[in-house]
């Protein structure tokens, strides 16, 4: 019993992790038609972010503060010098930010090197309970994950600024025309997940080995879980990331680490032949 439920709560972990990059996907190809291609790269970025900071002497909780701070504003960046220019044009955009991955990749490498960091976890402790032990920093890393999902839905869906961005996404010309700036709400919306995708890669990196490659990881199943879940519906990632990061951590247990892609890859195309829409995806016509 214990060894399923720490199988259950590493499965609960990962799906968490990925809603919360498919999350910043998702709004920003919902807001302005972009595949951004270079996403996984700003979850790099964060992980960097805070190897960084806390080899400036910043502590752990710190660091993973700034680390959205620094990729939002990188973000910003991005946004003005490359992605306004290539708003609701898919097929640029997949170029622009491919070439845009490649950069980042290679920027980190001239700065950090090729070699791989590892960040130390703020606590070592374990919840022990009878047979049951698992890190405390995991639970805690679920949890924050958890809050800012919610967040997240909260801003889209309970705000004025969530009003605003739904009216840009359903009809921008009409939206425009009521006095909306949505050159202004698409980059508050583009910032805001890049830097959702930082807090991610922030709070991942005592996890896993920070490396120039480690976004290409997060990139693939979070796409993934939007075409599963659905590219219209933000709840569609909850589906979608439940289902592919499920089931890519649960399979990892009993077949091989390729084995396990293939499989995932597999059920992805059942699902996507199935219903092209996604799950949650209205059909067309409905």
């Amino acid at each position: 019993m214990a060894d399923l439920a720490v199988i259950v709560l590493n499965a609960l972990g990962y799906i968490l992790v990925l809603i919360l990059v498919a999350l910043g996907l998702v709004v920003v190809f919902g807001m302005m038609g972009v595949i951004n291609m270079a996403h996984g790269e700003l979850f790099m970025l964060g992980a960097y972010a805070v190897v960084a900071a806390r080899g400036l002497g910043v502590p752990f909780w710190g660091a993973v503060v700034l680390a959205p701070l620094v990729v939002g504003a990188i973000g910003l960046l991005i946004e003005e010098l490359l992605i306004r220019h290539i708003y609701r044009r898919p097929l640029d955009t997949i170029l622009a930010t491919w070439g845009l991955s490649i950069a980042l990749k290679q920027a980190i490498v001239l700065v950090f090197g090729p070699a791989s960091y590892s960040v130390t976890a703020p606590m070592q402790a374990a919840l022990v309970v009878g047979d049951f032990s698992y890190p405390v920093y995991r639970l805690i890393l679920m949890a924050i994950t958890l809050a800012v999902i919610a967040a997240t839905f909260w801003a889209f869906m309970r705000t004025d600024f969530g009003l605003v961005a739904r009216a840009v996404i359903a009809r921008p010309d009409t939206a425009a025309g009521l006095g909306i700036d949505p050159r202004r709400v698409n980059r508050a919306s583009f910032v805001i997940g890049t830097a959702v995708a930082g807090f991610a890669g922030a709070l991942v990196a005592p996890l896993i080995s920070v490396d120039p490659q480690m976004g290409l990881g997060y990139l693939i199943p979070a796409f993934l879980s939007i075409l599963v879940g659905g590219a219209g519906p933000l709840a569609g990632v909850l589906v979608g990331g439940g289902v592919i990061g499920g089931a890519d951590n649960l399979l990892t247990i009993w077949l091989s680490p390729v084995a396990a892609q293939i499989a995932v890859f597999t059920l992805a195309i059942l699902v996507i032949r199935m219903r092209p829409e996604g799950i949650l995806g209205a059909r067309d016509g409905a």
